[in-house]
């Protein structure tokens, strides 16, 4: 007995240890948050939805770089393409263009000492931003910068759910198709996708670079009404729960992990209540442990309101998009979960054009086409096992 009442103590402290520097950690965070507001832009804007395309397009671009190469990415792997864009890298810097590669200590962890190895005595500058610090290591450990971000000449740019690795160009057996959305964007909007870009490396490498006006081109109008939406652990949750709550007639989501916060699940049950239709995409192969059960709660609740949910099974569904009433396209790189709200960097784009959505949404449908339609009893607990994997993913939802 005295054991187990040791036992039960200790986790007791370290419960409390990790609740302490969590709870402190995010409010000196949130005082210390300065917001970046863009206003709307309008630029030319392509969609990707397949691995080998973008990446045959964003290589093509970087080939032809002039001056400078911007890329921040969340994870970047040790296999095959993580190579070759790293061999491509180097070549563009020792042809005198300016290279800067942002990746995120934690995503791209186990590559770390293979990509610093890779690109020791070139002249790519590497950075991994957002190492945990004291005194408040659990916190920041948690807190990554999931933006992937890429400026070539500050006149083209890309945003979305790619990173680097295999997977993402259906190479691993578990997880493809790979099926995910990134844009391509050139006009005025790169301007901020370059800003933030700056910013983040400003914070990493302890430099500004912000003013230099050599990053910055003038930059021409394009054809699609847009705005860049960027986020560190707040505001977008405020932004997504505005959309929501203006829906008159449709909101379609598409996302790997819904694991949504109390506003946002609140605000989705109000919008089926009024009578709005409410479409849910999601995976029916995980990529991470416990995320689907953690959906369970969130999405049995909703489809006992109405609402419609799908499971995609062609691959791995990877996409992060929000349509409201085809008035409102979000394409990003945020998930609709409290790791994206709650701790991590994000960039989102939230585009106006309703042709250009009318097209978005067709792709979505499309996605939809190759999903299964479940019902509630589909996601019911209906063994021990699941009933207790869905307790613990409730229990760790916030981290997942």
């Amino acid at each position: 007995m005295d054991i187990f009442l040791m036992i039960i103590g200790i986790l007791y402290l370290v419960a409390l240890f990790f609740f302490i520097d969590f709870s402190f950690g995010r409010k000196i965070h949130l005082e210390k948050l300065k917001l970046q507001y863009f206003p709307d832009r309008h630029s030319d804007i392509q969609m990707f939805t397949s691995g080998p395309e973008l990446f045959a397009d964003l290589f093509a671009e970087i080939k032809e770089a002039q001056k400078h190469i911007h890329i921040l990415f969340y994870i970047v792997k040790k296999d095959r393409i993580s190579s070759d864009f790293l061999s491509l890298l180097k070549k563009k810097a020792d042809d005198g263009v300016e290279v800067r590669l942002l990746l995120d200590w934690v995503g791209s962890w186990k590559a770390k000492r293979s990509i610093s190895r890779e690109l020791q005595g070139s002249k790519v500058q590497l950075v991994f931003c957002k190492p945990p610090r004291p005194p408040f290591f659990f916190y920041t450990f948690q807190v990554r910068n999931h933006r992937k971000i890429t400026v070539i000449d500050g006149k083209i740019g890309y945003l979305g759910g790619f990173n680097i690795g295999k997977e993402y160009i259906n190479l691993d057996t578990k997880l493809s198709p790979w099926r995910d959305y990134h844009l391509k964007i050139g006009g005025e909007g790169v301007q901020d996708l370059q800003h933030m870009f700056l910013r983040d490396w400003g914070e990493a490498a302890r430099v500004r670079l912000t003013q230099n006006k050599a990053y910055f081109p003038r930059l021409e109008k394009g054809k699609y009404r847009h705005k860049v939406i960027p986020s560190e652990g707040f505001y977008l949750e405020d932004t997504f729960s505005d959309l929501i709550n203006s829906a008159k007639q449709c909101i379609m989501i598409g996302t790997p992990y819904f694991i949504p916060g109390r506003k946002l699940f609140r605000d989705l049950q109000s919008a089926v209540k009024r009578g709005v239709k409410l479409e849910i995409l999601v995976p029916s192969n995980p990529d991470h442990a416990l995320v689907k059960e953690a959906s369970y709660r969130y999405l049995r609740k909703l489809l006992a309101l109405g609402a419609s949910v799908y499971q995609y099974q062609n691959g791995f569904y990877h996409s992060k998009i929000l349509i409201i009433d085809n008035k409102v396209c979000d394409v990003g790189t945020a998930n609709f979960d409290k790791r994206s709200f709650y701790l991590n960097h994000e960039m989102n784009c939230y585009m106006y054009d309703t042709h250009f959505i009318e097209e978005i949404r067709g792709v979505l449908k499309q996605d939809q086409s190759e999903a299964k339609l479940i019902s509630k009893s589909d996601i019911s607990m209906l063994n021990p096992w699941t009933f207790c994997k869905e307790m613990v993913a409730r229990s760790v939802s916030f981290f997942l």
